[in-house]
């Protein structure tokens, strides 16, 4: 072993979970990685076990032409694997990608017990550490679609504006997010396992198929409608990045709303639905936008380009307040309720403005009333 490098052979490379920890593995430093891919003999296999520091066994059989495959490749595999680092007397790591089928009695489920138990008496007989992952469905980026996981498939088909088929919308599916067992696959490799464990990976998500499509279905509507749903944190992020990782390339892009006259143009970027909208606007040399006051309604702009002066009055004192900004010295303006305001370009080019506004607009309720500064 080369000082402070762990060499991490990684079987099933290829493979859905392979290609993401196999690049996160290149992303670290400390790692290098080695593969065992579908084709390799066992020649390979010997050649890289003994080579290897660390083993993630992530090379499996999902739906083989025949049944006979979940035995000889799942438990067949990993039965090679033991005996290979049996042979090399090489008590490494080795942490399996079980599935949570392996508690079931069908010949999937059969096939992945097996493979367990060949790693339990590796455990036991070998003294390797052993971690054993019962995972469920397994969800992200470069999963393959119409395949074996719903989520894959919900989200290619619709990128792909393909029909999606839901026989029961009320069924329920067990997930966990691509990212979050890497992450548990590394920090498995960096606070060495012992012993044998059967850790799990946090979070897991349940989400009945119904709620799972109408949920894609919102990700794509927030082209047309703008409204973007709440990406930020847990499944919902998760699927968000899933989904967008199957629009095809011609899909990158999109129009928004624009509106022009002769002041410029107005362009609608994105809503949200409890945080406001964003939006911006040109203004040519001159011209003079706003002139009016909200009662609860806030705003926020931040010239980008060009140099703006702010006009304000309050609507009870007539108080009068004036401020300017320089797109290459940003400052957030606020707008307060209560008193009217406008915004004038003063500069000799065209003013970009970005637009924030605690709300989207409501046409039957604008909260907007017109009223010179």
């Amino acid at each position: 072993m080369t000082p402070n490098i762990c060499r991490v052979l990684v079987t099933g490379a290829q493979g859905f979970v392979g290609k993401n920890l196999v690049l996160r593995l290149r992303e670290q430093a400390g790692f290098e990685v080695l593969t065992f891919v579908r084709g390799d003999d066992d020649a390979a296999l010997q050649a890289a076990l003994s080579a290897a520091d660390a083993v993630i066994h992530l090379a499996g059989e999902n739906r083989p032409a025949s049944p006979d495959a979940f035995e000889l490749v799942n438990a067949g595999l990993t039965r090679r694997v033991c005996d290979g680092l049996l042979a090399l007397r090489k008590p490494v790591p080795v942490l399996l990608a079980s599935s949570a089928q392996a508690e079931l009695d069908n010949p999937y489920g059969r096939s992945k017990l097996a493979a367990e138990e060949a790693l339990v008496q590796l455990a036991q007989g070998n003294g390797n550490p052993v971690a054993i992952y019962r995972l469920p469905g397994v969800f992200g980026k470069w999963c393959r679609p119409n395949y074996n996981s719903v989520v894959a498939t919900f989200c290619h088909n619709k990128a792909h504006d393909l029909p999606v088929q839901i026989n029961d919308t009320n069924a329920r599916v067990r997930l966990v997010y691509v990212d979050d067992v890497v992450n548990a696959f590394l920090q498995a490799l960096e606070e060495p396992i012992a012993g044998l464990s059967r850790p799990s990976v946090a979070p897991e998500y349940t989400i009945t198929l119904g709620d799972l499509s109408d949920q894609i279905d919102a990700f794509k509507n927030c082209r047309s409608n703008l409204v973007s749903e709440r990406v930020g944190t847990g499944l919902t992020r998760a699927l968000y990045a899933t989904y967008v990782s199957y629009l095809p390339v011609e899909k990158f892009a999109y129009g928004v709303p624009t509106y022009g006259d002769a002041r410029g143009v107005f362009v609608e970027m994105l809503k949200t639905p409890d945080a406001g909208q964003f939006s911006f606007f040109t203004a040519h040399p001159g011209i003079t936008r706003g002139g009016h006051y909200h009662h609860t309604k806030t705003e926020k702009f931040l010239v980008i380009k060009g140099h703006a002066r702010f006009g304000f009055r309050h609507m009870l004192t007539n108080e009068v307040h004036y401020l300017e900004t320089h797109g290459d010295q940003p400052q957030i303006v606020e707008t307060v309720p209560g008193w009217t305001h406008d915004i004038t370009n003063i500069g000799a080019d065209e003013m970009v403005v970005m637009l924030w506004a605690n709300e989207i607009f409501d046409r039957a309720n604008p909260d907007t009333v017109t009223s010179k500064v």
